[in-house]
């Protein structure tokens, strides 16, 4: 029988979308399942993102530029220069979502067994997109005990070998929830110029900071332009999950160029939904106003709820829209999976996503979840008093 490749073998599994089998048996069981395991926003997507599709005119549905629409991409620069970020057209490549984004700049700077820094626990696909591109993760401990901060400099430089060529932040975190200070910034900044490395940022919840804490870019970091790679999406920002458009940005032009090879081998991003996303950059302010105002009570909610459950500790998310809490519990998996196979409250049960997945180092966050709250209030108090009496009956069973 023809075998799959050795890379295929060890592409991890998404550990948010693993257990979705599982819900679904439970769904056609009669079970609600309570969904805090994805990042897929509640929230209406923009009017203007959507009428902009409703309303076309186009008569042949063509191929659009390999980077990305001219004038998309113009509005893409005006944008950035409102959150004080100065790029042209010419430094963004629009992409098939942030995904895509990701993959090209791992192929543009990286070769096989060449290695990457990212602090863990990190966005589960970056394991993905690393394995597709032969690069290996080399990761850095943040800990729940300090609310998952940058980890000390001297600990990255030590981690710095002849085959390293980036690190990889995601600012704010998915799926901490943390936002890196504009002094942590300047510490990468200055540790990747000193090592001649690459530093990429994932800032696709750039506009969900709370507390009166302001998101800091690399793009904003002068001096570092020629190490500076930007990850973006409209798919948390607008809620467009759907829309599948984000895009690459660096000032460095041979990043770009060479990103554009590989942009040319997949001819070119969706057209209507790039319609859909160029619209969406009218959306007005008071719509993200609203929107963070939502987050940040249903944050506060949910890790109020959370408080109050025995043995179980929580960072506080400063952006995004995740937190990790750590559960009195030996295996997260076991449990989720159990949650959806074995227990129901009042014909409800809770899908949440075991961290263990979202770390590169073995047995790192096997009794931690991440938890979405991307739901409304009442939805999250309910999914938390579920998951208490979830934890009781489990434990009292193990």
């Amino acid at each position: 029988m023809p075998s799959i490749s050795n890379k295929g073998r060890q592409m991890p599994a998404s550990p948010i979308r693993k257990l979705v089998p599982y819900a679904e048996d439970a769904k056609k069981r009669g079970i609600h399942v309570i969904h805090l395991n994805i990042g897929q926003p509640d929230i209406k997507t923009p009017k203007v993102a959507l009428d902009a599709v409703r309303n076309h005119t186009i008569e042949v549905l063509a191929y659009s530029m390999t980077e990305g629409s001219e004038v998309y991409r113009e509005k893409i620069a005006e944008y950035y220069a409102k959150q004080d970020i100065h790029v042209t057209a010419k430094d963004i490549i629009v992409t098939t979502g942030g995904s895509e984004a990701l993959s090209f700049a791992m192929g543009t700077i990286m070769d096989a067994e060449d290695e990457i820094i990212i602090p863990e626990p990190f966005y589960a696909n970056y394991n993905g997109f690393a394995t597709a591109s032969g690069v290996k993760v080399v990761p850095i401990v943040s800990s729940i005990d300090t609310n998952f901060a940058l980890p000390p400099i001297s600990d990255f430089e030590k981690l710095i070998g002849p085959k390293t060529k980036a690190i990889l932040i995601c600012n704010p975190g998915n799926p901490t929830g943390y936002l890196y200070s504009k002094e942590e910034i300047q510490q990468l900044a200055a540790l990747v110029k000193k090592h001649d490395l690459f530093l990429i940022a994932d800032e696709v919840y750039r506009e969900f900071t709370y507390d009166n804490k302001q998101h800091y870019s690399i793009l904003q970091e002068e001096g570092l332009e020629a190490n500076a790679i930007v990850v973006d999406s409209v798919s948390k920002r607008y809620s467009m999950c759907g829309a599948r458009i984000g895009c690459l940005v660096s000032k460095n032009k041979d990043v770009i160029q060479t990103a554009l090879k590989f942009a040319q081998a997949r001819l070119s991003p969706p057209t209507f939904a790039q319609i859909a996303s160029e619209a969406a950059l009218e959306t007005p302010q008071s719509y993200f106003d609203d929107v963070k105002e939502e987050y940040v009570a249903r944050r506060d909610i949910l890790i109020s709820e959370l408080k109050k459950l025995e043995g179980v500790k929580v960072a506080v998310p400063q952006g995004a829209f995740y937190c990790v809490a750590e559960l009195p519990i030996d295996d997260a998996d076991d449990f989720a999976q159990w949650l959806l196979e074995s227990f129901e409250v009042d014909g409800d049960t809770v899908m949440v996503a075991p961290a263990a997945g979202f770390y590169a180092t073995s047995g790192l966050g096997k009794n931690q979840i991440r938890i979405a709250y991307v739901l409304e209030k009442s939805q999250l108090v309910k999914a938390v008093q579920i998951l208490g009496k979830a934890l009781t009956e489990y434990n009292s069973n193990t």
